[in-house]
């Protein structure tokens, strides 16, 4: 019998190449499997990319999506530790810029903005990378 290999964790798959123009964001050239981000600030999410969405008590709306994937992609940026730490509050900030950009209210996009500055730190610890499970 063959097993499978999976990783636990993920709600959603990217099904097109994503690209966006990051602000403030000066690095070096940052190639993984799904994620590439320039030197410039060009991020490129890669079709394929799985994100587990909107986190905590958010609801998965249009309005949260685009700023989901792009705030999970920065954080496994960090999390593989090709992004310093010092990187999470652009991250953080780019999920309020996306989030009011795509239609949510300011002071949603605000308490977004905070619930993450308070409780995501500890996902951008490398050691919490999604294991590989095998089935059976």
């Amino acid at each position: 019998m063959n097993n499978i290999y999976y990783k636990k964790g993920y709600k959603y798959q990217l099904k097109k190449d994503y690209q966006i123009q990051l602000i403030n964001i000066s690095c070096e050239d940052i190639e993984t499997e799904y994620i590439s981000l320039s030197k410039d600030g060009i991020l490129l999410i890669r079709k394929g990319y799985a994100w587990d969405g909107p986190s905590g008590p958010a609801l998965d709306t249009k309005s949260f999506m685009r700023g989901s994937l792009i705030h999970d992609a920065l954080y496994q940026l960090i999390r593989l530790e090709k992004l310093s730490k010092e990187y999470r509050l652009i991250a953080d900030l780019e999920l309020k810029r996306i989030c009011i950009e795509d239609g949510m209210n300011k002071i949603f996009a605000k308490i977004v903005y905070i619930y993450v500055r308070i409780f995501a730190e500890p996902f951008i610890d490398p050691s919490i990378e999604h294991e590989i499970e095998i089935a059976p």
